[in-house]
Parts: C-alpha cells; structure tokens; sequence
C-alpha cells in the first residue's frame, strides 16, 4: 500500500475520478454507438420520447433523469457539505416532474456531476474509507458512496436506454 498522501494516494482517486467520469459521459465504442454512460445515452433521447410513458411503464426519461440529479445533489450534500437537504425540498430539482426541459435538464445533471467530482477530487486515499454520512443518515466508507454514485448512473443509462428502444419500437439485440 502507498503512502495515502503520496503519489499511490493520488492514483486511486484518480482512477475513481475516471470511473465516475466513465459511468457518467464516457463515449464508450464509438464506432458503433455503444455506450453505457448516461449522457450518451440521454443524447440519443429524441424530444417526443422525453416524456412520452412506455407502455405497461410509469417512469419516464425525464423522471428517471431528474431522480439521477436529485440523488447525486443529496449524495454530494451529504457526503461532503452541509447535510441539511431533505427529499421533500421543493427546491431539490429546478423544475417538477413533467416540466423539465430536455436540453437545460442535461446542463443541470453534468453541473451537479461536476460538483461532486470535484469534490472526489479533493480526496486523499486515506479518506476513501473515511465513514461519511449517507442521505439516509447511516455512516458509510467513502468509496462506497462514490461507487453507490458511479454505478446509479450505469443503471440508470441502462433503463433510459431500453425505454427509448421500446418507445422507438427497436428493442432487440442488434447481433440476433
């Protein structure tokens, strides 16, 4: 094990830095348009789908992106600010659900991505285990929220992908 303030220290929280940034934007394989990160897959949500109820289905794209946001606004006010945010904060998410414009809903998920990677940014390795409050009030190491957060995205991009396949009426495997 490296020295946590050292340049060890400054890998692993770099290479979480990554992952976060992998799960959240990364381009995944260009050439054919496969990817698991959210925005890339809210990028290929067209206008009409934002809001539109897949059927037998109750959550839209634009619920599910708003649920993203909120939660890593509560993660990052918890884990690293004040802890004094509450799920029934009006103020939570800019707009209500069925009012979230596409485009500005976007530019609010990659700013409220950016606030808590910069503050991952700030970590040494010895505070990757650090307990820190969850949303929820129960103390949990560090890391596990940052990975709570990195994989809420993945899955999230994975639901918004297959209800726009099955808005869109493609939802199949492309190879079968």
């Amino acid at each position: 094990m490296g020295n946590p303030s050292g340049r060890d220290g400054a890998r692993a929280v770099a290479e979480l830095v990554y992952l976060l940034d992998e799960a959240f934007a990364g381009a995944g394989i260009e050439e054919s348009n496969e990817a698991q990160s959210l925005l890339v897959n809210l990028a290929t949500v067209r206008a009409d789908q934002w809001r539109e109820v897949p059927r037998g289905g109750v959550r839209t794209i634009e619920s599910i992106a708003l649920h993203v946001g909120a939660c890593k606004v509560m993660y990052d006010e918890y884990a690293f600010g004040p802890g004094e945010r509450r799920w029934d904060d009006p103020a939570l998410t800019p707009w209500p659900e069925g009012h979230a414009p596409m485009r500005e809903t976007v530019g609010w998920l990659k700013a409220s991505d950016a606030r808590f990677v910069d503050h991952v940014r700030q970590l040494s390795e010895g505070d990757l285990a650090d307990p820190r409050p969850a949303n929820w009030g129960e103390l949990k190491p560090t890391r596990w929220l940052i990975s709570t957060i990195l994989q809420h995205d993945t899955y999230h991009a994975g639901e918004i992908n297959h209800i726009r396949s099955l808005l869109a009426g493609q939802d199949r495997w492309r190879w079968g």
